[in-house]
């Protein structure tokens, strides 16, 4: 059959500028499904963030309500009371150990009058380094 017995439809839909209006119609389609799918992945990503935060804020929330009960039992009233007011239940028995003598608890020594004064740690370096002797410990 020769061209020009088709009719113009037929013409039309066998033509190059019918493939290249289909392609521009079939890429602007796949890149409008490619966008849809991805802000469906991100609103998905989004809603499986938040439903893991809401699982945390319940837990946070139990345990806060666990400390709140607590708080307010009669327990934590007499506990506090013994720690920061010295408090004693009727009948109870407290025992007082007193603090170690606070000269035998320090770190350094006390220097007396004839006692001299310990070296500092750079003063003993320069001793050593400069080949004399330390003053002698008393």
């Amino acid at each position: 059959m020769k061209r020009r017995d088709h009719t113009p439809i037929r013409r039309f839909f066998t033509s190059r500028a019918f493939l290249v209006v289909g392609l521009c119609a079939a890429v602007l389609s796949t890149l409008g499904f490619a966008r849809a799918y991805y802000e469906d992945y991100s609103v998905r990503q989004e809603i499986r963030r938040l439903e893991d935060e809401v699982r945390g804020l319940e837990r946070k929330k139990l345990e806060s309500m666990e400390i709140l009960k607590y708080v307010g039992s009669q327990n934590f009233v007499e506990d506090r009371a013994r720690v920061e007011l010295n408090l004693k239940k009727p009948g109870e028995q407290v025992a007082i150990i007193p603090p170690a003598d606070s000269a035998l608890t320090t770190a350094e020594p006390v220097p007396t009058a004839n006692q001299p004064e310990p070296l500092n740690n750079p003063a003993k370096w320069w001793y050593y380094f400069t080949a004399h002797r330390l003053p002698p410990a008393e």
